[in-house]
Protein backbone atom coordinates (compact mmCIF):
# COMPACT_ATOMS: atom_id res chain seq x y z
CA UNK A 1 0.00 0.00 0.00
CA UNK A 2 2.74 2.69 0.91
CA UNK A 3 4.67 1.44 -2.18
CA UNK A 4 1.82 1.79 -4.55
CA UNK A 5 1.05 5.19 -2.72
CA UNK A 6 4.89 6.27 -3.23
CA UNK A 7 4.93 5.03 -7.28
CA UNK A 8 1.43 7.19 -7.19
CA UNK A 9 3.41 10.26 -5.86
CA UNK A 10 6.38 9.95 -8.23
CA UNK A 11 3.89 9.50 -11.16
CA UNK A 12 2.14 12.58 -10.40
CA UNK A 13 5.53 14.98 -9.54
CA UNK A 14 7.61 13.27 -12.86
CA UNK A 15 4.21 14.92 -14.64
CA UNK A 16 4.06 17.91 -13.17
CA UNK A 17 7.86 18.28 -13.59
CA UNK A 18 7.52 17.51 -17.21
CA UNK A 19 4.29 20.03 -17.46
CA UNK A 20 6.72 22.54 -16.63
CA UNK A 21 9.54 22.32 -19.04
CA UNK A 22 6.74 22.24 -21.81
CA UNK A 23 5.30 25.35 -20.59
CA UNK A 24 8.73 26.80 -20.25
CA UNK A 25 9.61 25.76 -23.66
CA UNK A 26 6.40 27.14 -24.97
CA UNK A 27 7.02 30.63 -22.67
CA UNK A 28 10.01 30.50 -24.89
CA UNK A 29 8.61 30.43 -28.09
CA UNK A 30 6.25 32.52 -27.83
CA UNK A 31 8.86 35.24 -26.72
CA UNK A 32 10.53 34.78 -29.51
CA UNK A 33 7.42 34.39 -31.73
CA UNK A 34 5.80 37.77 -30.48
CA UNK A 35 9.41 39.80 -30.97
CA UNK A 36 10.14 38.10 -34.11
CA UNK A 37 6.49 39.18 -35.68
CA UNK A 38 6.90 42.96 -34.08
CA UNK A 39 10.18 43.40 -35.54
CA UNK A 40 8.70 42.57 -39.09
CA UNK A 41 5.85 44.70 -38.61
CA UNK A 42 7.51 47.57 -37.07
CA UNK A 43 10.65 47.23 -38.96
CA UNK A 44 13.61 44.93 -38.43
CA UNK A 45 15.13 46.85 -35.44
CA UNK A 46 16.57 45.56 -32.40
CA UNK A 47 15.42 47.88 -30.01
CA UNK A 48 11.81 46.40 -30.86
CA UNK A 49 12.80 43.18 -30.14
CA UNK A 50 14.85 43.84 -27.09
CA UNK A 51 11.62 45.78 -26.20
CA UNK A 52 9.28 42.77 -26.81
CA UNK A 53 11.18 40.35 -24.64
CA UNK A 54 12.42 42.89 -21.85
CA UNK A 55 8.41 43.45 -21.29
CA UNK A 56 7.37 39.98 -21.45
CA UNK A 57 10.38 39.45 -18.36
CA UNK A 58 8.60 42.20 -16.17
CA UNK A 59 5.58 41.08 -16.79
CA UNK A 60 6.03 37.50 -15.87
CA UNK A 61 7.39 38.73 -12.58
CA UNK A 62 3.89 40.67 -12.14
CA UNK A 63 2.17 37.61 -12.89
CA UNK A 64 4.36 36.20 -10.07
CA UNK A 65 3.33 38.19 -7.94
CA UNK A 66 -0.40 37.83 -8.73
CA UNK A 67 -0.40 34.55 -8.82
CA UNK A 68 -1.21 34.10 -4.98
CA UNK A 69 -4.48 35.62 -5.71
CA UNK A 70 -6.22 32.70 -7.57
CA UNK A 71 -7.41 30.39 -4.54
CA UNK A 72 -7.66 27.14 -6.47
CA UNK A 73 -4.32 26.36 -7.58
CA UNK A 74 -5.31 23.41 -9.38
CA UNK A 75 -8.54 25.28 -11.32
CA UNK A 76 -6.65 28.38 -12.24
CA UNK A 77 -3.85 26.17 -14.08
CA UNK A 78 -6.10 24.64 -16.47
CA UNK A 79 -7.80 27.69 -16.77
CA UNK A 80 -4.36 29.31 -17.41
CA UNK A 81 -3.63 27.41 -19.98
CA UNK A 82 -6.59 27.84 -22.12
CA UNK A 83 -5.86 31.39 -21.63
CA UNK A 84 -1.96 31.01 -22.57
CA UNK A 85 -3.02 28.88 -25.70
CA UNK A 86 -5.90 31.03 -26.85
CA UNK A 87 -4.18 34.12 -27.05
CA UNK A 88 -0.66 32.83 -28.35
CA UNK A 89 -2.22 31.36 -31.01
CA UNK A 90 -4.18 34.10 -32.09
CA UNK A 91 -1.49 37.18 -31.29
CA UNK A 92 -0.35 37.62 -34.17
CA UNK A 93 -3.39 36.74 -35.97
CA UNK A 94 -5.29 39.53 -34.62
CA UNK A 95 -2.24 42.42 -34.67
CA UNK A 96 -2.01 41.28 -38.26
CA UNK A 97 -6.26 42.54 -38.98
CA UNK A 98 -5.98 45.31 -36.90
CA UNK A 99 -2.87 46.90 -39.02
CA UNK A 100 -4.57 45.33 -42.07
CA UNK A 101 -8.17 47.27 -41.75
CA UNK A 102 -6.15 50.48 -40.47
CA UNK A 103 -4.22 50.74 -43.69
CA UNK A 104 -7.06 50.18 -45.74
CA UNK A 105 -9.83 52.16 -44.15
CA UNK A 106 -8.49 55.39 -45.38
CA UNK A 107 -8.95 53.83 -49.00
CA UNK A 108 -12.12 53.06 -48.49
CA UNK A 109 -13.27 55.77 -46.70
CA UNK A 110 -11.76 57.97 -49.84
CA UNK A 111 -13.47 55.55 -52.55
CA UNK A 112 -16.71 55.81 -50.98
CA UNK A 113 -17.24 59.56 -50.34
CA UNK A 114 -14.69 60.32 -53.66
CA UNK A 115 -12.37 61.92 -51.66
CA UNK A 116 -9.00 63.01 -53.69
CA UNK A 117 -6.18 60.98 -52.57
CA UNK A 118 -4.11 63.65 -51.41
CA UNK A 119 -6.90 64.63 -48.71
CA UNK A 120 -7.79 61.42 -47.74
CA UNK A 121 -8.54 61.14 -44.10
CA UNK A 122 -5.44 60.10 -42.00
CA UNK A 123 -6.43 61.87 -38.39
CA UNK A 124 -8.93 61.56 -35.53
CA UNK A 125 -10.07 58.26 -35.39
CA UNK A 126 -7.95 56.60 -38.21
CA UNK A 127 -4.44 57.71 -36.64
CA UNK A 128 -5.92 56.74 -33.10
CA UNK A 129 -6.44 53.03 -34.95
CA UNK A 130 -3.00 53.20 -36.78
CA UNK A 131 -1.26 53.97 -33.16
CA UNK A 132 -3.42 51.27 -31.08
CA UNK A 133 -2.16 49.19 -34.19
CA UNK A 134 1.60 49.93 -33.61
CA UNK A 135 1.31 49.03 -29.23
CA UNK A 136 -0.55 45.81 -29.62
CA UNK A 137 2.46 43.45 -30.11
CA UNK A 138 3.72 45.82 -26.46
CA UNK A 139 0.28 44.44 -25.12
CA UNK A 140 -0.17 41.05 -26.42
CA UNK A 141 3.71 40.92 -25.01
CA UNK A 142 2.63 42.32 -21.61
CA UNK A 143 -0.81 40.09 -21.75
CA UNK A 144 1.16 36.81 -22.39
CA UNK A 145 3.97 37.31 -19.99
CA UNK A 146 1.45 38.12 -17.05
CA UNK A 147 0.16 34.82 -17.52
CA UNK A 148 2.95 32.82 -18.18
CA UNK A 149 4.24 33.95 -15.09
CA UNK A 150 1.91 32.82 -12.99
CA UNK A 151 2.79 29.42 -14.14
CA UNK A 152 5.60 28.94 -11.56
CA UNK A 153 3.78 29.73 -8.00
CA UNK A 154 0.60 27.58 -9.66
CA UNK A 155 2.93 24.77 -10.61
CA UNK A 156 4.98 25.08 -7.03
CA UNK A 157 1.68 25.01 -4.75
CA UNK A 158 0.32 22.51 -6.52
CA UNK A 159 3.24 19.80 -6.08
CA UNK A 160 3.03 20.95 -2.18
CA UNK A 161 -0.83 20.09 -2.36
CA UNK A 162 0.34 16.47 -3.87
CA UNK A 163 3.19 15.97 -1.24
CA UNK A 164 1.00 16.93 1.46
CA UNK A 165 3.53 19.07 2.91
CA UNK A 166 6.00 22.42 2.13
CA UNK A 167 8.70 20.73 -0.05
CA UNK A 168 12.50 22.33 1.00
CA UNK A 169 13.79 22.40 -2.52
CA UNK A 170 10.60 22.88 -4.27
CA UNK A 171 11.59 26.30 -5.85
CA UNK A 172 14.90 24.17 -7.13
CA UNK A 173 12.88 21.69 -8.82
CA UNK A 174 10.56 24.12 -10.47
CA UNK A 175 13.13 26.43 -11.89
CA UNK A 176 15.64 23.52 -13.27
CA UNK A 177 12.77 21.95 -15.06
CA UNK A 178 11.90 25.34 -16.52
CA UNK A 179 15.37 26.27 -17.87
CA UNK A 180 15.83 22.98 -19.21
CA UNK A 181 12.33 23.48 -20.86
CA UNK A 182 13.24 27.06 -21.76
CA UNK A 183 16.88 25.42 -23.23
CA UNK A 184 14.47 22.85 -25.61
CA UNK A 185 12.44 25.75 -27.01
CA UNK A 186 15.44 27.98 -28.00
CA UNK A 187 16.61 24.95 -30.13
CA UNK A 188 13.34 24.18 -31.53
CA UNK A 189 12.77 27.84 -32.64
CA UNK A 190 16.08 28.11 -34.84
CA UNK A 191 15.94 24.60 -36.08
CA UNK A 192 12.17 24.28 -36.65
CA UNK A 193 9.70 27.42 -36.09
CA UNK A 194 11.68 30.31 -38.14
CA UNK A 195 11.19 27.53 -41.56
CA UNK A 196 7.45 27.83 -40.89
CA UNK A 197 4.92 30.02 -41.44
CA UNK A 198 3.89 32.43 -38.09
CA UNK A 199 0.69 31.75 -37.94
CA UNK A 200 1.36 27.77 -37.79
CA UNK A 201 4.08 28.23 -35.08
CA UNK A 202 1.43 29.67 -32.83
CA UNK A 203 -0.58 27.20 -33.38
CA UNK A 204 1.92 24.38 -32.01
CA UNK A 205 2.91 26.07 -29.39
CA UNK A 206 -0.32 26.81 -28.26
CA UNK A 207 -1.18 22.89 -28.97
CA UNK A 208 1.27 22.27 -26.59
CA UNK A 209 -0.23 24.68 -23.77
CA UNK A 210 -3.60 22.79 -24.54
CA UNK A 211 -1.71 19.45 -24.12
CA UNK A 212 -0.11 20.10 -21.27
CA UNK A 213 -3.44 21.86 -19.81
CA UNK A 214 -5.57 18.05 -21.09
CA UNK A 215 -3.04 15.86 -19.45
CA UNK A 216 -3.47 17.40 -16.30
CA UNK A 217 -6.95 18.09 -16.38
CA UNK A 218 -7.21 13.83 -16.67
CA UNK A 219 -4.96 13.33 -13.66
CA UNK A 220 -5.62 15.50 -11.38
CA UNK A 221 -9.75 15.95 -12.01
CA UNK A 222 -10.49 15.30 -8.32
CA UNK A 223 -8.95 18.36 -7.63
CA UNK A 224 -11.33 20.22 -10.23
CA UNK A 225 -14.28 21.49 -10.48
CA UNK A 226 -16.59 21.87 -13.41
CA UNK A 227 -14.77 19.35 -15.37
CA UNK A 228 -17.07 18.80 -18.24
CA UNK A 229 -16.87 22.77 -19.17
CA UNK A 230 -13.23 22.47 -19.04
CA UNK A 231 -13.17 19.51 -21.45
CA UNK A 232 -15.62 21.45 -23.79
CA UNK A 233 -13.04 24.40 -23.79
CA UNK A 234 -10.30 22.61 -24.45
CA UNK A 235 -12.44 20.97 -27.13
CA UNK A 236 -13.34 23.99 -28.39
CA UNK A 237 -10.02 25.41 -28.29
CA UNK A 238 -8.33 22.50 -30.20
CA UNK A 239 -10.67 22.88 -33.07
CA UNK A 240 -9.26 26.97 -33.31
CA UNK A 241 -6.03 25.66 -32.86
CA UNK A 242 -6.36 23.29 -35.69
CA UNK A 243 -8.43 26.47 -38.03
CA UNK A 244 -5.25 28.62 -37.33
CA UNK A 245 -2.64 26.34 -38.12
CA UNK A 246 -4.35 25.45 -41.60
CA UNK A 247 -5.88 28.54 -42.67
CA UNK A 248 -4.18 31.10 -40.17
CA UNK A 249 -0.78 31.49 -42.91
CA UNK A 250 -2.94 32.74 -45.73
CA UNK A 251 -5.55 35.22 -43.65
CA UNK A 252 -2.55 36.80 -42.24
CA UNK A 253 -0.50 36.98 -45.80
CA UNK A 254 -3.98 38.50 -46.83
CA UNK A 255 -3.40 40.91 -43.78
CA UNK A 256 0.16 41.97 -44.43
CA UNK A 257 -0.68 42.45 -48.11
CA UNK A 258 -2.61 45.34 -47.34
CA UNK A 259 0.43 46.88 -46.09
CA UNK A 260 2.28 47.18 -49.41
CA UNK A 261 1.18 49.82 -52.45
CA UNK A 262 0.77 46.97 -55.16
CA UNK A 263 -0.25 43.22 -55.73
CA UNK A 264 1.93 41.08 -53.17
CA UNK A 265 2.19 37.98 -56.10
CA UNK A 266 4.67 36.35 -54.01
CA UNK A 267 5.79 35.74 -50.42
CA UNK A 268 7.86 33.38 -48.43
CA UNK A 269 10.07 33.29 -45.15
CA UNK A 270 13.18 32.15 -44.81
CA UNK A 271 15.09 31.81 -41.86
CA UNK A 272 16.61 35.54 -41.60
CA UNK A 273 14.00 36.89 -43.76
CA UNK A 274 10.25 37.82 -45.33
CA UNK A 275 10.50 38.41 -48.34
CA UNK A 276 8.00 39.61 -50.54
CA UNK A 277 7.45 40.76 -54.76
CA UNK A 278 4.82 42.67 -55.50
CA UNK A 279 3.06 43.98 -59.23
CA UNK A 280 1.69 47.43 -60.36
CA UNK A 281 0.17 46.98 -63.63
CA UNK A 282 0.25 50.25 -65.67
CA UNK A 283 -1.82 50.13 -68.26
CA UNK A 284 -1.76 51.15 -71.61
CA UNK A 285 0.23 48.11 -73.14
CA UNK A 286 3.35 49.22 -70.16
CA UNK A 287 5.27 46.14 -68.79
CA UNK A 288 4.12 45.79 -65.11
CA UNK A 289 6.56 47.51 -62.41
CA UNK A 290 8.09 44.58 -60.07
CA UNK A 291 9.44 45.48 -56.62
CA UNK A 292 11.21 43.43 -53.90
CA UNK A 293 10.99 43.56 -50.57
CA UNK A 294 12.76 42.55 -47.19
CA UNK A 295 10.92 42.70 -43.87
CA UNK A 296 8.80 45.17 -45.28
CA UNK A 297 11.70 47.40 -46.36
CA UNK A 298 12.21 48.06 -50.41
CA UNK A 299 14.97 46.21 -51.69
CA UNK A 300 14.58 47.05 -55.47
CA UNK A 301 12.06 48.07 -58.37
CA UNK A 302 12.29 46.89 -61.77
CA UNK A 303 11.32 50.40 -62.89
CA UNK A 304 14.88 51.95 -62.03
CA UNK A 305 17.18 49.43 -60.20
CA UNK A 306 19.74 49.36 -62.88
CA UNK A 307 20.25 52.84 -62.07
CA UNK A 308 21.01 52.22 -58.21
CA UNK A 309 23.18 48.90 -59.43
CA UNK A 310 24.77 50.60 -62.42
CA UNK A 311 25.87 53.11 -60.04
CA UNK A 312 27.32 50.64 -57.15
CA UNK A 313 29.40 48.63 -59.59
CA UNK A 314 30.57 50.67 -62.73
CA UNK A 315 32.87 53.77 -61.11
CA UNK A 316 35.01 50.98 -59.00
CA UNK A 317 35.42 48.78 -61.93
CA UNK A 318 35.99 51.45 -64.12
CA UNK A 319 39.04 52.51 -62.08
CA UNK A 320 40.40 49.36 -60.89
CA UNK A 321 43.91 48.21 -62.63
CA UNK A 322 42.21 44.61 -63.09
CA UNK A 323 38.76 43.34 -62.87
CA UNK A 324 40.09 39.78 -62.81
CA UNK A 325 39.07 38.68 -59.43
CA UNK A 326 36.25 40.27 -57.85
CA UNK A 327 34.50 40.25 -54.22
CA UNK A 328 30.81 40.90 -53.72
CA UNK A 329 29.23 41.30 -49.78
CA UNK A 330 25.65 41.07 -50.32
CA UNK A 331 24.18 40.95 -53.09
CA UNK A 332 21.76 37.93 -52.75
CA UNK A 333 19.27 39.64 -55.66
CA UNK A 334 22.13 38.95 -58.11
CA UNK A 335 21.54 42.25 -59.88
CA UNK A 336 25.11 44.08 -58.73
CA UNK A 337 26.82 40.57 -60.14
CA UNK A 338 24.63 41.04 -63.48
CA UNK A 339 26.74 44.29 -63.67
CA UNK A 340 30.05 42.95 -62.12
CA UNK A 341 30.16 39.83 -65.30
CA UNK A 342 29.65 42.52 -67.98
CA UNK A 343 33.50 43.28 -67.06
CA UNK A 344 34.37 39.80 -68.02
CA UNK A 345 36.16 38.54 -64.27
CA UNK A 346 38.19 35.67 -64.12
CA UNK A 347 36.57 34.99 -60.91
CA UNK A 348 33.56 36.08 -58.90
CA UNK A 349 33.50 35.65 -55.09
CA UNK A 350 29.89 36.27 -53.57
CA UNK A 351 28.94 36.64 -49.84
CA UNK A 352 25.40 36.34 -48.62
CA UNK A 353 23.90 34.74 -45.99
CA UNK A 354 20.57 33.93 -47.02
CA UNK A 355 20.93 30.82 -48.76
CA UNK A 356 17.04 30.69 -49.92
CA UNK A 357 16.99 34.19 -51.19
CA UNK A 358 19.86 33.28 -53.60
CA UNK A 359 18.25 30.45 -54.54
CA UNK A 360 15.15 32.52 -55.84
CA UNK A 361 17.14 34.23 -58.04
CA UNK A 362 19.57 31.55 -59.41
CA UNK A 363 16.42 29.35 -60.01
CA UNK A 364 13.09 31.63 -59.84
CA UNK A 365 11.80 29.18 -62.32
CA UNK A 366 11.39 26.64 -59.36
CA UNK A 367 9.53 28.90 -56.96
CA UNK A 368 8.32 31.96 -58.57
CA UNK A 369 5.04 32.18 -60.56
CA UNK A 370 5.70 31.71 -64.26
CA UNK A 371 5.21 35.32 -65.63
CA UNK A 372 7.36 36.82 -62.09
CA UNK A 373 9.94 34.10 -63.00
CA UNK A 374 10.59 35.48 -66.37
CA UNK A 375 11.14 38.67 -65.19
CA UNK A 376 13.58 38.36 -62.13
CA UNK A 377 15.71 35.57 -64.90
CA UNK A 378 15.67 38.70 -67.65
CA UNK A 379 16.26 41.19 -64.58
CA UNK A 380 19.30 38.79 -63.25
CA UNK A 381 20.52 37.77 -66.60
CA UNK A 382 20.94 34.34 -65.33
CA UNK A 383 24.08 35.61 -63.48
CA UNK A 384 24.37 33.31 -60.61
CA UNK A 385 24.40 30.44 -63.47
CA UNK A 386 27.69 31.68 -64.52
CA UNK A 387 30.39 29.32 -64.12
CA UNK A 388 32.69 32.36 -62.95
CA UNK A 389 30.61 32.62 -59.82
CA UNK A 390 31.26 30.96 -56.63
CA UNK A 391 28.35 31.75 -54.06
CA UNK A 392 29.32 31.92 -50.48
CA UNK A 393 26.10 31.64 -47.81
CA UNK A 394 27.91 32.65 -44.49
CA UNK A 395 28.07 35.50 -42.63
CA UNK A 396 30.50 37.86 -44.21
CA UNK A 397 32.14 39.40 -41.18
CA UNK A 398 33.45 35.49 -40.59
CA UNK A 399 33.77 34.15 -44.09
CA UNK A 400 36.27 37.78 -44.50
CA UNK A 401 38.79 35.62 -42.16
CA UNK A 402 38.60 32.28 -44.33
CA UNK A 403 39.57 34.22 -47.14
CA UNK A 404 42.50 36.39 -45.66
CA UNK A 405 43.44 32.65 -44.19
CA UNK A 406 43.25 30.84 -47.63
CA UNK A 407 45.36 34.17 -48.75
CA UNK A 408 42.96 35.90 -51.60
CA UNK A 409 43.30 38.72 -53.05
CA UNK A 410 40.75 40.96 -54.92
CA UNK A 411 40.95 43.72 -57.52
CA UNK A 412 37.26 45.15 -56.57
CA UNK A 413 35.07 44.73 -53.87
CA UNK A 414 31.89 45.43 -53.95
CA UNK A 415 29.79 45.66 -50.68
CA UNK A 416 25.89 45.69 -51.41
CA UNK A 417 24.37 45.18 -48.10
CA UNK A 418 21.23 46.86 -46.37
CA UNK A 419 21.22 50.05 -44.66
CA UNK A 420 22.53 49.48 -41.02
CA UNK A 421 19.34 49.37 -39.36
CA UNK A 422 20.11 46.18 -36.97
CA UNK A 423 23.34 46.43 -34.68
CA UNK A 424 24.22 42.88 -36.70
CA UNK A 425 24.73 44.62 -40.19
CA UNK A 426 26.49 47.55 -38.06
CA UNK A 427 29.14 45.49 -37.50
CA UNK A 428 29.47 44.97 -41.48
CA UNK A 429 30.25 48.83 -41.29
CA UNK A 430 32.89 49.21 -38.35
CA UNK A 431 36.39 50.19 -39.32
CA UNK A 432 37.52 46.60 -37.94
CA UNK A 433 35.83 44.99 -40.73
CA UNK A 434 36.90 47.19 -43.24
CA UNK A 435 40.27 46.96 -41.82
CA UNK A 436 40.06 43.25 -42.95
CA UNK A 437 38.47 43.95 -46.30
CA UNK A 438 42.26 46.52 -46.53
CA UNK A 439 44.03 43.09 -46.87
CA UNK A 440 41.67 41.79 -49.07
CA UNK A 441 42.00 44.03 -51.67
CA UNK A 442 45.08 44.32 -54.24
CA UNK A 443 47.15 47.39 -53.68
CA UNK A 444 45.55 48.99 -57.05
CA UNK A 445 42.19 47.53 -56.37
CA UNK A 446 38.73 49.70 -55.65
CA UNK A 447 36.49 49.13 -53.02
CA UNK A 448 33.25 50.64 -52.87
CA UNK A 449 30.05 50.81 -50.64
CA UNK A 450 26.27 51.64 -50.95
CA UNK A 451 26.15 54.24 -48.42
CA UNK A 452 22.39 55.15 -47.50
CA UNK A 453 20.79 58.57 -48.36
CA UNK A 454 23.04 61.67 -48.29
CA UNK A 455 19.82 63.25 -48.02
CA UNK A 456 17.75 61.90 -45.58
CA UNK A 457 20.87 59.79 -43.26
CA UNK A 458 23.45 62.57 -43.80
CA UNK A 459 25.78 61.78 -40.60
CA UNK A 460 25.21 57.61 -41.20
CA UNK A 461 26.69 58.83 -45.23
CA UNK A 462 29.99 60.51 -43.81
CA UNK A 463 30.65 58.35 -40.92
CA UNK A 464 30.79 55.85 -43.17
CA UNK A 465 33.09 57.74 -44.88
CA UNK A 466 35.32 58.41 -41.93
CA UNK A 467 34.75 54.87 -40.96
CA UNK A 468 36.48 53.51 -44.63
CA UNK A 469 39.36 56.05 -44.05
CA UNK A 470 39.46 55.08 -40.08
CA UNK A 471 40.64 51.61 -41.93
CA UNK A 472 43.96 52.81 -43.81
CA UNK A 473 41.84 53.65 -47.86
CA UNK A 474 43.54 56.57 -48.19
CA UNK A 475 41.53 58.19 -50.71
CA UNK A 476 38.00 57.69 -49.90
CA UNK A 477 35.36 59.19 -51.95
CA UNK A 478 31.96 59.83 -52.24
CA UNK A 479 28.87 60.19 -54.98
CA UNK A 480 25.41 60.33 -55.40
CA UNK A 481 22.32 59.83 -57.39
CA UNK A 482 18.49 60.19 -57.62
CA UNK A 483 17.19 56.84 -57.61
CA UNK A 484 13.60 57.43 -57.74
CA UNK A 485 12.12 54.41 -55.88
CA UNK A 486 14.25 55.82 -53.12
CA UNK A 487 15.41 59.63 -53.55
CA UNK A 488 18.59 61.18 -53.20
CA UNK A 489 21.01 57.89 -52.68
CA UNK A 490 24.63 57.53 -52.15
CA UNK A 491 28.14 55.44 -51.97
CA UNK A 492 31.53 55.25 -50.91
CA UNK A 493 34.66 54.16 -53.09
CA UNK A 494 38.31 54.30 -52.47
CA UNK A 495 41.34 53.03 -53.63
CA UNK A 496 44.34 51.91 -51.53
CA UNK A 497 47.40 53.32 -53.81
CA UNK A 498 48.24 55.74 -56.63
CA UNK A 499 45.11 58.60 -57.84
CA UNK A 500 41.69 58.86 -56.36
CA UNK A 501 38.73 56.78 -57.76
CA UNK A 502 37.84 60.90 -59.29
CA UNK A 503 41.34 61.39 -60.73
CA UNK A 504 41.46 58.06 -62.33
CA UNK A 505 37.75 58.83 -63.98
CA UNK A 506 39.06 62.34 -65.22
CA UNK A 507 41.64 60.56 -67.40
CA UNK A 508 38.96 57.96 -69.15
CA UNK A 509 37.27 58.68 -72.24
CA UNK A 510 34.15 56.34 -71.70
CA UNK A 511 32.90 53.49 -69.92
CA UNK A 512 34.14 50.80 -71.21
CA UNK A 513 31.07 48.34 -70.53
CA UNK A 514 28.08 49.20 -72.16
CA UNK A 515 25.42 50.40 -69.63
CA UNK A 516 21.27 51.57 -69.67
CA UNK A 517 21.86 54.71 -67.63
CA UNK A 518 25.14 55.88 -66.34
CA UNK A 519 27.59 57.65 -68.38
CA UNK A 520 30.70 59.19 -67.95
CA UNK A 521 29.84 62.67 -67.32
CA UNK A 522 26.73 62.27 -65.22
CA UNK A 523 29.24 60.12 -63.23
CA UNK A 524 32.33 62.70 -63.08
CA UNK A 525 29.13 65.17 -61.76
CA UNK A 526 28.01 62.95 -58.87
CA UNK A 527 31.06 63.59 -57.11
CA UNK A 528 30.10 67.06 -56.50
CA UNK A 529 27.60 67.60 -53.21
CA UNK A 530 25.71 70.72 -52.20
CA UNK A 531 27.17 73.62 -50.29
CA UNK A 532 28.22 72.96 -47.02
CA UNK A 533 27.65 69.55 -46.97
CA UNK A 534 30.90 68.52 -45.20
CA UNK A 535 30.27 71.15 -42.98
CA UNK A 536 30.09 69.25 -39.74
CA UNK A 537 32.46 66.27 -40.94
CA UNK A 538 34.83 66.70 -37.89
CA UNK A 539 31.43 66.14 -35.19
CA UNK A 540 30.34 62.99 -36.99
CA UNK A 541 32.75 59.77 -34.79
CA UNK A 542 33.72 56.39 -36.95
CA UNK A 543 31.70 53.34 -36.02
CA UNK A 544 33.94 51.09 -34.18
CA UNK A 545 32.98 47.39 -33.44
CA UNK A 546 30.54 48.11 -30.85
CA UNK A 547 30.17 51.06 -30.65
CA UNK A 548 26.64 50.56 -32.85
CA UNK A 549 27.12 54.66 -33.92
CA UNK A 550 26.12 54.25 -37.21
CA UNK A 551 23.53 52.01 -36.30
CA UNK A 552 22.24 55.28 -34.11
CA UNK A 553 22.84 58.13 -36.78
CA UNK A 554 20.76 55.86 -39.13
CA UNK A 555 17.98 55.26 -36.57
CA UNK A 556 17.53 58.54 -35.52
CA UNK A 557 17.96 59.94 -38.94
CA UNK A 558 14.95 58.24 -40.48
CA UNK A 559 12.90 58.76 -37.39
CA UNK A 560 12.90 62.42 -38.19
CA UNK A 561 11.64 61.43 -41.68
CA UNK A 562 9.05 58.48 -41.24
CA UNK A 563 6.54 57.17 -38.11
CA UNK A 564 8.66 53.59 -39.09
CA UNK A 565 12.02 52.99 -40.00
CA UNK A 566 12.81 53.81 -43.79
CA UNK A 567 13.20 51.60 -47.27
CA UNK A 568 16.52 50.91 -47.61
CA UNK A 569 18.36 49.76 -50.89
CA UNK A 570 20.05 46.43 -51.01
Amino acid sequence: MVKAKKVKLLIDDSLLILIMSVLACCGLIYEYLLSHYSARILGSVETVIYAIIGIMIVSMGLGAFAAKKISNAFQGFVILELAVALIGCCATLFIASIIGFGQTLPHLLAETYQIPIDTRPEGGIIAQLNWLSIQLPYFFAFLLGFLIGMEIPLIARIRETVYGHHLAHNAGTIYGADYIGAGFGAAIWVLFMLRIEISQAAALTASLNLLAGFVFLLRFKHYLRHVKKLLLGHGLLAILVLVVFQYGGSWQQKMQNLLYQDKVVYQTQTPYQNLVFTQRNLGGNLEPIFNFYINGRLQFSSLDEKIYHEFLVHPAMQAAARQNRILIIGGGDGLALREVLKWQPEQVTLIDLDAQLVELFKSPQAVLPAYLAKKISALTENSFNDKRVTVINDDAFITVDKLLQSKQIFDVIIIDLPDPSHPDLNKLYSANFYYRLNHLLNGDGVIAIQSTSPFHAKNAFISIAKTLREAKFPFVEQYHQNVPSFGEWGWTISTKLGASVSKRLQNAPSLAVPTSWLTLPLLKSAFVFNKGFYDDINSIKVNYLGSNQLYRYHQRAWERETELPASNSD
